[in-house]
């Protein structure tokens, strides 16, 4: 296949995904007693696109399939047949196969042998069912007239208009599906192409007449121009009958076609049309690689600016002035260039908030339960890399609720609620993060439960004193499930520590709100971008290390004797009344040269969820916008570590992991109170007075 072939099925391909995500919208919202004709015509519209699409690329088992799926659909629409559950659930399985289908025609690879067999035999026997024989591409569909069923020999004269490509419409690939219902013989016409210099590349010169030998009706061939109906000018004739068939032929194609009449002179042709009335196209498709590296481009643009800023800062201002306003100048203009490349590949979570409805309905089924799934900020947009990474843990938060959040009808009934229980999925912005929320108005977390299956899987002291939000944490320990047995669904213990896993790799965490008896509420907060962070350098020692803006709660210089530590490890510092765990950064990472007295150096207090850490630093050294690099490609991860960046003056730096860091702190200190025993004084107080 050659490059511009491969670019047209590129294109093809993408606008299959989008077409099944609208098919599988429109079918979850069908039932027998609402589903409109509007929606009806929606779905068929989908299906007929990709068989036409299909069979321009040969893709013959996609238009095969999708045929049969059309015939059932044009069934529903003029009402033989109704949008039962069976059906619509048959529709979508119909879909899935199709979907598979396409991604198989993407990856170049095949199919099992017999794959969609089943769903393509339900879409006959639904057809059957409504009174009509089981249609195929080979078999004739009904129309107006005998000659019509028998096929023929017809002359097709199609003249496109000049915006036709510019809207998407590709004219080859027209005739090359017009090709695939006979024996095509195509003549081009090159009378209204201009001189070199006057040739647009998405306008439309040329024409082209088909003499087109077939034994598909000819309700097949104005199939092909059924979507272009209003951008090319079309007659349709058949070759036995010329002279009686011309005229009602052409009248035709004007009533169902929105084409020219008979006489071409009867309508303009648009290529006679002033550029001035030419349409624009408002947006292009753009390869991600492309947007990437453009991406990559503007973080080096960042990390040279910083450069030039670290440069300028001791020049004297007024020997070099002019030079400071121009660093400062480009600063701003820096900013804005890296906010209108990210917003490129800011996308809208509805790419994955559109998989749940479809999840939450397979689910309520396999359960026993009724749910509905209600969801708000659709719209709100996040980068791509997050929303790819966002999906497998937003379908086990899903499942969860609707596994373990929702009660049986007949439960919620005693209880005084609905039978049916609802899910809430939420999006919104807030304070310069992205927050999910999964909210349902199920039987809560049972704390009683959690505990003990918490002590009988060893995840606790069976003599732990926790309390209320302590307990409702350890449904993320790792291996925990309250499941008792395991199914489809859950019970394995590989759900909600994969959730947290997942969304702490991408700069996020999750909190959990519990209502025992109404609910449950958990929330996953997230960046809006790995690319670009605005960050606090800090020194420890002779190491630079970043902490992000918008973890830092406040910064402190803590008095003498201000951080101790308790029996179980910790140490923690007083702030107004509250105490709040402590990190040595220096102990942690084993650096040299930095402050060991606390209250000699600063204490940062971040946060991440729920948890609030201080984090001991030698020196506070400014706030700076830093490119975020990942370290996979060059080492395996570091406990603590998010990625690293480079400062104005070339020097590397760490980014740390605020959520990793909390629970490295807690770990290594209870570590440290098991091995030592003795009450010795802690090396680490030394200069505070404090055993």
């Amino acid at each position: 296949m050659n490059d511009d072939l491969q670019q047209f099925k590129d294109t093809y391909i993408s606008e299959c995904f989008e077409l099944l995500e609208e098919m599988e919208e429109k079918l979850l919202g069908l039932d027998a007693e609402s589903a409109s004709r509007e929606d009806l015509d929606a779905i068929f519209r989908c299906a007929h696109s990709i068989k036409g699409g299909a069979g321009a690329f040969g893709l013959t088992h996609i238009s095969s399939f999708t045929h049969t799926l059309e015939a059932l659909l044009d069934k529903m629409r003029e009402g033989e047949m109704q949008a039962s559950q069976d059906v619509v659930d048959c529709l979508l399985r119909a879909r899935d196969v199709v979907y598979q289908m396409v991604v198989a025609a993407q990856d170049n690879s095949t199919l099992p042998d017999g794959y969609g067999q089943g769903e393509l035999a339900e879409l006959k026997a639904f057809c059957e069912q409504a009174g009509a024989e089981t249609p195929s591409l080979a078999a004739a569909e009904p129309t107006q007239s005998d000659a019509a069923d028998q096929g023929g020999v017809y002359h097709i004269h199609f003249k496109p208009q000049t915006t036709m490509i510019a809207h998407g419409n590709e004219p080859l690939l027209l005739l090359r599906e017009l090709a695939s219902l006979g024996k095509a013989t195509i003549t081009c016409h090159t009378d209204n192409l201009p001189t070199l210099d006057k040739i647009a590349f998405d306008e439309c010169y040329l024409w082209w007449e088909v003499e087109l030998e077939t034994d598909k009706p000819r309700s097949d061939i104005e199939e092909v121009f059924e979507f272009v109906e209003d951008e090319c000018e079309l007659i349709i004739t058949e070759q036995d009958d010329s002279a009686a068939t011309a005229a009602p032929a052409a009248e035709e194609a004007s009533d169902t076609l929105s084409a020219a009449t008979a006489a071409p002179t009867a309508k303009a042709p648009a290529a006679a049309a002033s550029p001035a009335a030419t349409p624009t196209a408002t947006s292009i498709r753009v390869d991600i690689d492309k947007v990437d590296r453009l991406i990559n481009m503007v973080g080096e643009v960042v990390i040279t600016q910083s450069f030039l800023s670290a440069q300028v800062r001791d020049l004297p201002p007024a020997a070099f002035s002019e030079l400071i306003h121009g660093v400062e100048e480009m600063m701003q203009h820096t900013r804005e260039l890296q906010e209108a490349v990210m917003a490129v590949r800011m996308q809208p979570v509805k790419s994955i908030f559109s998989r749940m409805p479809r999840l939450v309905r397979d689910l309520a089924a396999q359960l026993g339960k009724e749910i509905s799934l209600e969801m708000s900020g659709e719209n709100t947009e996040v980068d791509k890399t997050i929303i790819e990474q966002l999906s497998d843990p937003l379908t086990h938060m899903i499942r969860n609720s609707a596994d373990h959040g929702v009660e049986m009808p007949d439960v919620r009934a005693a209880a005084g609620k609905p039978r049916r229980g609802t899910i809430h999925l939420s999006a919104e912005h807030r304070g310069g993060r992205i927050v999910i929320e999964i909210k349902d108005d199920g039987g809560g977390i049972n704390r009683e439960k959690v505990k003990q299956k918490a002590i009988e899987k060893g995840v606790i002291d069976p003599n732990a004193n926790l309390n209320d939000e302590e307990i409702d944490q350890l449904i993320f320990a790792a291996g925990f499930s309250t499941a008792d047995a395991v199914s489809d669904v859950s019970g394995r213990g590989v759900g909600m520590d994969v959730v947290r896993r997942n969304i702490e790799s991408i700069g996020g965490f999750v909190t959990v709100e519990n209502t025992p008896g109404q609910g449950s509420v958990f929330a996953i907060s997230l960046p809006l971008t790995l690319a670009i962070l605005d960050g606090m350098i800090v020194r420890c020692g002779e190491e630079y290390y970043i902490v992000p803006i918008n973890s830092i709660i406040e910064t402190l210089r803590p008095e003498a004797g201000a951080v101790r530590r308790v029996a179980d490890g910790t140490h923690v510092i007083n702030v107004r009344g509250e105490f709040t765990p402590v990190l040595y950064l220096h102990h942690l990472f084993d650096i040299k040269g930095a402050e060991k007295d606390a209250s000699k150096a600063l204490v940062v207090l971040v946060e991440s969820g729920i948890d609030q850490l201080g984090i001991v630093v030698d020196e506070l050294v400014g706030q700076q916008q830093v490119v975020i690099k990942t370290l996979e490609e060059n080492s395996d991860p570091v406990a603590g570590i998010s990625g690293a960046t480079i400062l104005g003056d070339g020097k590397v730096s760490l980014i740390l992991d605020i959520g990793q860091l909390a629970r490295l702190n807690n770990k290594q200190n209870k570590n440290a109170a098991n091995a030592d025993n003795d009450n010795q004084e802690d090396p680490e107080n030394a200069g505070t007075g404090v055993a």
